[in-house]
Protein backbone atom coordinates (compact mmCIF):
# COMPACT_ATOMS: atom_id res chain seq x y z
CA UNK A 1 0.00 0.00 0.00
CA UNK A 2 1.27 3.44 -0.88
CA UNK A 3 2.03 5.79 2.00
CA UNK A 4 -0.60 8.57 2.05
CA UNK A 5 0.79 11.73 0.51
CA UNK A 6 -0.26 13.80 3.52
CA UNK A 7 2.34 12.00 5.63
CA UNK A 8 5.16 13.30 3.44
CA UNK A 9 5.40 17.10 3.73
CA UNK A 10 7.09 18.61 0.71
CA UNK A 11 8.61 21.94 -0.22
CA UNK A 12 9.32 23.38 -3.63
CA UNK A 13 12.65 21.58 -3.69
CA UNK A 14 12.49 18.19 -1.95
CA UNK A 15 10.32 15.83 0.14
CA UNK A 16 11.22 17.33 3.52
CA UNK A 17 9.47 14.97 5.88
CA UNK A 18 10.07 11.57 4.29
CA UNK A 19 11.48 9.01 6.73
CA UNK A 20 13.04 5.63 6.05
CA UNK A 21 9.77 4.03 7.19
CA UNK A 22 7.84 6.10 4.65
CA UNK A 23 10.20 5.05 1.89
CA UNK A 24 10.07 1.38 2.84
CA UNK A 25 6.31 1.38 3.27
CA UNK A 26 5.64 2.84 -0.15
CA UNK A 27 7.04 -0.26 -1.94
CA UNK A 28 7.80 1.92 -4.95
CA UNK A 29 9.49 0.21 -7.88
CA UNK A 30 10.42 3.43 -9.68
CA UNK A 31 12.29 6.49 -8.39
CA UNK A 32 11.93 10.00 -9.77
CA UNK A 33 15.01 12.24 -9.78
CA UNK A 34 14.50 15.96 -10.57
CA UNK A 35 17.52 17.47 -12.33
CA UNK A 36 17.70 21.23 -12.63
CA UNK A 37 20.44 23.79 -13.00
CA UNK A 38 21.86 26.90 -11.36
CA UNK A 39 21.98 29.48 -14.13
CA UNK A 40 20.78 32.90 -15.16
CA UNK A 41 17.15 33.27 -16.17
CA UNK A 42 17.09 36.94 -17.01
CA UNK A 43 16.50 39.71 -14.48
CA UNK A 44 13.15 38.42 -13.18
CA UNK A 45 13.51 34.65 -12.58
CA UNK A 46 15.87 33.04 -10.03
CA UNK A 47 19.02 31.07 -10.75
CA UNK A 48 17.17 28.02 -9.36
CA UNK A 49 14.41 28.22 -12.00
CA UNK A 50 15.15 24.93 -13.77
CA UNK A 51 15.47 23.09 -10.47
CA UNK A 52 12.17 24.51 -9.20
CA UNK A 53 10.46 23.49 -12.43
CA UNK A 54 11.88 19.96 -12.32
CA UNK A 55 10.74 19.66 -8.70
CA UNK A 56 7.26 20.97 -9.51
CA UNK A 57 6.88 18.35 -12.24
CA UNK A 58 8.23 15.63 -9.96
CA UNK A 59 5.82 16.60 -7.16
CA UNK A 60 2.86 16.39 -9.53
CA UNK A 61 4.05 12.95 -10.57
CA UNK A 62 4.50 11.79 -6.96
CA UNK A 63 1.01 13.00 -6.08
CA UNK A 64 -0.52 10.88 -8.84
CA UNK A 65 1.67 7.76 -9.07
CA UNK A 66 3.39 5.31 -6.67
CA UNK A 67 6.96 6.52 -7.12
CA UNK A 68 9.87 7.23 -4.80
CA UNK A 69 10.52 10.98 -4.99
CA UNK A 70 14.17 11.98 -4.63
CA UNK A 71 15.66 15.40 -3.84
CA UNK A 72 17.01 17.27 -6.86
CA UNK A 73 20.36 17.55 -8.53
CA UNK A 74 20.64 21.34 -8.46
CA UNK A 75 23.76 22.04 -10.56
CA UNK A 76 24.27 20.66 -14.05
CA UNK A 77 25.58 21.64 -17.50
CA UNK A 78 24.99 25.37 -17.93
CA UNK A 79 28.16 26.39 -19.72
CA UNK A 80 26.31 28.36 -22.39
CA UNK A 81 25.15 30.77 -19.63
CA UNK A 82 28.59 31.37 -18.13
CA UNK A 83 28.68 35.04 -19.22
CA UNK A 84 26.13 35.96 -16.55
CA UNK A 85 26.92 36.24 -12.82
CA UNK A 86 25.74 33.42 -10.58
CA UNK A 87 25.77 30.62 -13.14
CA UNK A 88 27.54 27.46 -11.91
CA UNK A 89 28.15 24.31 -13.97
CA UNK A 90 29.28 20.71 -13.71
CA UNK A 91 31.03 18.93 -16.54
CA UNK A 92 28.95 16.49 -18.54
CA UNK A 93 31.17 13.69 -17.23
CA UNK A 94 30.48 14.67 -13.62
CA UNK A 95 26.71 14.90 -14.13
CA UNK A 96 26.78 11.52 -15.85
CA UNK A 97 28.73 10.00 -12.94
CA UNK A 98 26.37 11.49 -10.35
CA UNK A 99 23.30 10.04 -12.06
CA UNK A 100 24.94 6.64 -12.47
CA UNK A 101 25.97 6.57 -8.81
CA UNK A 102 22.42 7.41 -7.75
CA UNK A 103 21.06 4.69 -10.03
CA UNK A 104 23.49 2.14 -8.59
CA UNK A 105 22.52 3.05 -5.03
CA UNK A 106 18.82 2.75 -5.86
CA UNK A 107 19.37 -0.66 -7.39
CA UNK A 108 21.12 -1.89 -4.24
CA UNK A 109 18.09 -0.77 -2.25
CA UNK A 110 15.74 -2.72 -4.50
CA UNK A 111 14.53 -0.01 -6.89
CA UNK A 112 15.21 -0.95 -10.50
CA UNK A 113 13.55 1.91 -12.37
CA UNK A 114 14.68 5.54 -12.47
CA UNK A 115 13.06 8.47 -14.26
CA UNK A 116 15.18 11.57 -14.77
CA UNK A 117 12.89 14.62 -14.67
CA UNK A 118 15.02 17.11 -16.54
CA UNK A 119 14.34 20.82 -16.17
CA UNK A 120 17.29 22.11 -18.21
CA UNK A 121 17.53 21.79 -21.97
CA UNK A 122 21.32 21.95 -21.92
CA UNK A 123 21.67 18.61 -20.14
CA UNK A 124 22.24 16.77 -23.41
CA UNK A 125 24.31 14.09 -21.71
CA UNK A 126 21.25 12.71 -19.92
CA UNK A 127 20.10 11.19 -23.21
CA UNK A 128 23.29 9.14 -23.30
CA UNK A 129 22.94 8.14 -19.64
CA UNK A 130 19.49 6.74 -20.37
CA UNK A 131 20.65 5.16 -23.62
CA UNK A 132 23.53 3.40 -21.88
CA UNK A 133 21.36 2.16 -19.01
CA UNK A 134 20.08 -0.69 -21.17
CA UNK A 135 21.41 -3.90 -19.68
CA UNK A 136 22.83 -2.14 -16.61
CA UNK A 137 20.36 -3.60 -14.14
CA UNK A 138 18.34 -0.42 -13.68
CA UNK A 139 16.11 0.86 -16.44
CA UNK A 140 15.92 4.60 -16.97
CA UNK A 141 13.75 7.07 -18.80
CA UNK A 142 14.07 10.79 -19.50
CA UNK A 143 10.98 12.91 -18.83
CA UNK A 144 9.38 15.05 -20.15
CA UNK A 145 10.18 14.28 -23.77
CA UNK A 146 9.60 16.76 -26.62
CA UNK A 147 6.22 15.23 -27.41
CA UNK A 148 5.16 15.51 -23.76
CA UNK A 149 6.09 19.19 -23.70
CA UNK A 150 4.31 19.88 -26.99
CA UNK A 151 1.13 18.19 -25.79
CA UNK A 152 1.27 20.10 -22.50
CA UNK A 153 1.86 23.41 -24.29
CA UNK A 154 -1.19 22.79 -26.43
CA UNK A 155 -3.42 21.90 -23.47
CA UNK A 156 -2.24 24.93 -21.51
CA UNK A 157 -2.79 27.36 -24.38
CA UNK A 158 0.85 28.39 -24.66
CA UNK A 159 1.13 30.71 -27.65
CA UNK A 160 4.87 30.93 -28.30
CA UNK A 161 6.38 28.13 -30.45
CA UNK A 162 8.79 25.91 -28.52
CA UNK A 163 11.84 26.94 -30.56
CA UNK A 164 11.17 30.61 -29.89
CA UNK A 165 10.34 30.04 -26.22
CA UNK A 166 13.80 28.80 -25.29
CA UNK A 167 14.73 30.45 -22.01
CA UNK A 168 12.87 32.41 -19.31
CA UNK A 169 9.94 32.66 -21.69
CA UNK A 170 6.23 31.90 -21.58
CA UNK A 171 6.50 28.33 -20.26
CA UNK A 172 9.12 28.79 -17.54
CA UNK A 173 7.63 32.04 -16.29
CA UNK A 174 4.14 30.52 -16.23
CA UNK A 175 5.22 27.54 -14.13
CA UNK A 176 6.93 29.80 -11.60
CA UNK A 177 3.97 32.20 -11.52
CA UNK A 178 1.88 29.20 -10.50
CA UNK A 179 4.29 27.32 -8.25
CA UNK A 180 6.48 30.09 -6.79
CA UNK A 181 4.91 33.48 -7.57
CA UNK A 182 6.88 35.07 -4.75
CA UNK A 183 10.10 34.41 -6.71
CA UNK A 184 9.02 36.10 -9.95
CA UNK A 185 10.23 39.70 -9.97
CA UNK A 186 8.61 42.56 -11.88
CA UNK A 187 9.79 43.06 -15.43
CA UNK A 188 8.77 39.84 -17.15
CA UNK A 189 5.86 41.69 -18.72
CA UNK A 190 8.26 43.80 -20.82
CA UNK A 191 11.19 41.41 -21.37
CA UNK A 192 10.21 39.60 -24.58
CA UNK A 193 13.13 38.77 -26.87
CA UNK A 194 13.03 36.52 -29.92
CA UNK A 195 16.20 35.08 -31.43
CA UNK A 196 15.22 32.14 -33.60
CA UNK A 197 18.53 31.97 -35.50
CA UNK A 198 20.90 30.39 -32.97
CA UNK A 199 23.05 28.23 -35.21
CA UNK A 200 26.25 28.61 -33.17
CA UNK A 201 24.76 28.71 -29.66
CA UNK A 202 26.97 25.94 -28.28
CA UNK A 203 30.11 27.59 -29.62
CA UNK A 204 29.30 31.20 -28.79
CA UNK A 205 27.02 30.87 -25.77
CA UNK A 206 23.76 32.66 -25.03
CA UNK A 207 25.31 36.13 -24.89
CA UNK A 208 25.71 36.09 -28.67
CA UNK A 209 21.93 35.94 -29.04
CA UNK A 210 20.51 37.89 -26.09
CA UNK A 211 21.70 40.72 -23.85
CA UNK A 212 19.19 40.10 -21.07
CA UNK A 213 19.50 36.30 -21.01
CA UNK A 214 15.88 35.90 -22.14
CA UNK A 215 14.85 34.17 -25.35
CA UNK A 216 11.09 33.92 -25.46
CA UNK A 217 7.91 35.82 -24.62
CA UNK A 218 7.46 35.92 -20.84
CA UNK A 219 4.82 38.65 -21.28
CA UNK A 220 2.41 35.89 -22.33
CA UNK A 221 2.92 33.92 -19.12
CA UNK A 222 0.21 33.28 -16.55
CA UNK A 223 -0.23 31.22 -13.41
CA UNK A 224 -3.14 29.38 -15.02
CA UNK A 225 -0.96 28.27 -17.92
CA UNK A 226 1.63 27.09 -15.40
CA UNK A 227 -0.94 24.99 -13.56
CA UNK A 228 -2.24 23.46 -16.78
CA UNK A 229 1.28 22.65 -17.95
CA UNK A 230 2.02 20.70 -14.77
CA UNK A 231 -1.30 18.84 -14.86
CA UNK A 232 -0.78 17.85 -18.49
CA UNK A 233 2.79 16.67 -17.89
CA UNK A 234 1.70 14.54 -14.95
CA UNK A 235 -0.93 13.00 -17.19
CA UNK A 236 1.76 12.01 -19.69
CA UNK A 237 3.84 10.23 -17.07
CA UNK A 238 1.72 7.07 -16.86
CA UNK A 239 3.26 5.74 -20.08
CA UNK A 240 6.75 6.07 -18.59
CA UNK A 241 5.79 4.36 -15.35
CA UNK A 242 4.28 1.46 -17.27
CA UNK A 243 7.46 1.19 -19.31
CA UNK A 244 9.60 0.79 -16.18
CA UNK A 245 7.22 -1.35 -14.14
CA UNK A 246 8.33 -4.84 -13.05
CA UNK A 247 5.84 -6.52 -15.41
CA UNK A 248 7.25 -4.54 -18.32
CA UNK A 249 10.81 -5.48 -17.36
CA UNK A 250 9.94 -9.16 -17.28
CA UNK A 251 8.20 -8.96 -20.66
CA UNK A 252 11.33 -7.78 -22.45
CA UNK A 253 13.80 -10.23 -20.87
Amino acid sequence: MRVPQARIPQSGVLPLGTTTEDAGGSHADVAVLPIGSFEQHGPFLPLMTDTLIACAIAREIAAAYPVHLLPPVTISCSHEHADWPGTVSLSAATLCAVVRDIAGSLRRSGIEGLVLVNGHGGNYVLRNVVQESAGSGIRMALFPGPADWEAARGKAGVLTPSHSDMHAGEVETSILLHDHPELVRPGYETSDWISDERKHLLSLGMRAYTESGVIGRPSRASAEKGRELLVALAGSFGEYLALLSPDSRRSVR
